[in-house]
């Protein structure tokens, strides 16, 4: 597609969490505030043994949820022409051809990435292209590995086609307990490998659908880097 556009998000924390970081963190500092002048109205001498493994549990878990919206930035080297990137952070659950109903109605290969809690749960464009369509689905909360996820599961899909015109989906499923998926992709906007594609919080799955025609370079319960990885090139 030429000289690629880059538009990346410069950002350490991702934007998704950055309120809850520091809506959180407040609310923290007043517990255990409060909590230290009740304990030292009581007991000085408590306050000063207890304080210090109640404020360690609240820093660790505020550290936990930091670390659940980090957002490393990163560039893909090299040419991106027929390659399809992996758009999250995980491991290759499925690699398997499947009947897609929905848009393409024939066999596509799919490849999945479960993202476990741990993972960064940025999303990114596998392919470079055009936004073709995108649109929300309600659902249920299976566990996100189970293949009834892929389509019961709330999920959002974003359509796009290449520049050779080859059409590939890319399929933002919900987990057991992700309860918010989040997709900046825009019908008829181009989008570029590098360019984040959306967010999900907790454990989740993105399915990728792609034309038979292509070659998968991963294997099952490979680790994948979202928008590093290479997961498929196209015909």
């Amino acid at each position: 597609m030429g000289e690629r556009i880059k538009k990346l998000k410069k950002i350490r924390i991702h934007r998704e969490g950055t309120s809850e970081l520091l809506y959180s963190a407040i609310a923290i500092i007043v517990v255990c505030a409060i909590l230290w002048y009740l304990l030292h109205a009581l007991s000085p001498l408590t306050s000063h043994i207890v304080m210090p493994f109640v404020c360690g549990i609240f820093a660790f878990l505020w550290l936990c949820v930091l670390n659940f919206y980090r957002c490393p930035i990163r560039y893909f080297n090299g040419d991106t022409e027929k390659l399809v990137v992996a758009p999250a952070d995980g491991k290759i659950v499925v690699i398997e051809e499947v009947d897609e109903d929905t848009y393409f109605h024939d066999k596509r290969l799919m490849i999945s990435i479960f993202m476990s809690p741990l993972n960064v749960h940025a999303n990114w464009f596998p392919v470079d292209g055009k936004v073709k369509h995108v649109e929300h689905f309600n659902g249920n909360y299976h566990k996100a590995w189970l293949p009834k996820a892929s389509e019961e599961n709330e999920h959002a899909d974003i359509l796009i086609t290449t520049p050779d015109g080859q059409d590939v989906l890319v399929r933002q499923i919900a987990g057991a307990m992700a309860r918010r998926i989040v997709t900046y992709a825009k019908k008829d906007e181009e989008c570029y490998i590098d360019e984040h594609l959306g967010f999900i919080k907790l454990g989740s799955r993105v399915d990728v659908y792609l034309p038979l025609t292509a070659r998968a370079c991963v294997t099952m319960d490979q680790p994948t880097t979202g928008d590093q990885t290479v997961i498929a090139k196209l015909a």
